[in-house]
């Protein structure tokens, strides 16, 4: 299955944009919330995290959306990469991914 992940970091930012990116690249599910990138809290970037299995991808519109720093962003591949997490190389919405 193809998920996706969306996050603002504020209410006065709409996740509408990264929505429809997720969606028109294939996203079948997107996990999407407001929180700041640097709080270590995430509640459904943890939810998206604890659904992907061997087989699919998870799919963000930039990489700054799904880590707080290089070391946590490498941190997570690493985690995805050994659950079997599909990664897959493209754009989304003009964003690498």
């Amino acid at each position: 299955m193809i998920y996706g992940y969306a996050r603002v970091s504020t209410d006065g930012q709409t996740l509408d944009a990264q929505r429809e990116a997720l969606t028109a690249a294939g996203a079948e599910k997107v996990f999407a919330e407001t929180a700041s990138g640097a709080k270590s809290d995430r509640a459904e970037l943890a939810k998206a995290l604890a659904r992907v299995g061997e087989g699919d991808t998870l799919l963000v519109t930039r990489l700054d959306r799904l880590a707080r720093s290089t070391l946590n962003l490498l941190s997570i591949l690493d985690d995805l990469s050994r659950k079997g997490v599909m990664n897959r190389t493209g754009t989304v919405g003009g964003h690498l991914v």
